[in-house]
């Protein structure tokens, strides 16, 4: 049972819950022909960036935002595949689905990552350890994947402990151990302590967060400046009084691609504008929101990149009026035939989805175009994403 701490209170119980190298880990799961092989993510063609790789190729050195180049270079025998992000997405919902049986205090961090905060629910399922070992066997079973789970005190430490013993690790970190569990930790591992900080501290001794929690803040200080030094000081003895924040609401969604070879085409233009708009009407009710200010992100060789926007007179999901406002706006900004690297379409200024509306007669025309939009995405979701499309 846990004990409570100076105020009475209960323990926090924290969980960072990490996927395993999600990404690839799908691909693996939906392709038997690419299990214990080395899968990259992405990276394809010459500005192509990975995503994410297999644990088979980051043996050889591969990481996400690598270029490439590089993770071919490093990793010659690597398979790379093409991401398939609305793939992605439907998956990370059903795992945080599963993470809401056990609290409702969840805050996402990204497609394969969340913090939960199940201080209070031990009654129900037992302690932090035991809700950890729930999640992931819930995970493997539902999904056929693994994940990751740190138990702390504090986001902090929670975040660190998930990420020791991946894949499909468990790491508890009691209250009490924060300090003793750090120590011997490089100061990498320390947030917002970057390549200068970290050879800043190592040039003076500070190789450990161990060593960091030794150091007087004065002298910490000196190396680091009062605010740093504040914040790796706290961070040291595993100090973190953050909140998980489970309100923390989308405020855009966005799809964009970078092309392998600069398009001048204003046919092609148009159609990947028209793809990136599906996808984003997709994910938009998928969640049961929409939004009501469109984004254009356009970027011209070498890294020349413009954003326009404009804001719409009532929020939609609707793919043909994102896309109509993202023509209009790539009209209005790119000269006809001027050569492009990379396109993106964004919808911001996000509410809840309107309810469906009972007693109709006849069809009013948005009920209509909503009908035939659920359609579409129950036909994608079935047999894939380029099964059926709007009209260009």
């Amino acid at each position: 049972m846990r004990t409570p701490d100076a105020d009475g209170k209960a323990t926090r119980q924290i969980l960072h819950a990490d996927m395993d190298a999600f990404y690839a880990s799908i691909e693996q799961r939906d392709r038997p022909e690419l299990r214990g092989k080395p899968v990259i993510v992405g990276g394809e063609g010459r500005r192509g960036v990975v995503a994410t790789a297999s644990y088979e190729a980051r043996k050889f050195g591969v990481r996400s935002a690598m270029p490439g180049s590089r993770a071919r270079a490093l990793c010659p025998a690597g398979i790379f595949v093409a991401p398939r992000m609305e793939v992605y997405a439907a998956v990370s919902d059903q795992v945080l689905g599963i993470l809401q049986r056990y609290t409702p205090l969840i805050e996402p961090l990204s497609l394969d990552e969340a913090f939960l905060d199940v201080t209070g629910t031990e009654a129900l399922f037992g302690d932090g350890r035991a809700i950890a070992g729930r999640i992931r066997a819930d995970v493997r079973k539902e999904t056929g994947l693994t994940v990751s789970v740190g138990v702390a005190t504090s986001k902090y430490v929670a975040k660190v402990a998930s990420d020791l013993r991946k894949p499909d690790g468990l790491v508890v970190v009691p209250a009490g151990g924060e300090r003793a569990f750090l120590a011997p930790l490089p100061v990498g591992r320390l947030w917002g302590a970057g390549p200068v900080t970290q050879e800043r501290l190592k040039a003076s001794g500070v190789a450990t967060i161990g060593d960091v929690a030794r150091l007087s803040r004065e002298a910490l200080a000196a190396l680091v400046g009062e605010a740093a030094a504040e914040h790796y000081h706290a961070l040291s003895s595993g100090l973190d009084p953050r909140e998980v924040e489970p309100d923390r609401e989308a405020k855009s969604i966005s799809h964009e691609t970078t092309f392998p070879e600069d398009v001048a085409s204003d046919e092609r233009c148009g159609r990947v504008l028209l793809e990136l708009s599906e996808a984003v009407g997709r994910r938009l009710r998928r969640h049961g929101i929409r939004g009501d200010v469109v984004r254009l992100k356009l970027r011209y060789p070498p890294f020349e990149t413009h954003t326009r926007q404009r804001k719409l007179g009532a929020p939609t999901d609707d793919d043909m009026e994102i896309y109509r406002t993202a023509r209009e706006l790539l009209r209005g900004t790119r000269p006809s035939g001027r050569p492009v690297r990379l396109l993106g379409v964004g919808v911001a200024g996000i509410t809840e989805g309107p309810r469906a509306r009972q007693g109709l007669l006849f069809d009013e025309p948005e009920e209509k175009s909503r009908s035939l939009l659920r359609a579409m995405d129950a036909i994608r979701d079935r047999f894939g994403d380029d099964a059926i499309g709007h009209g260009g």
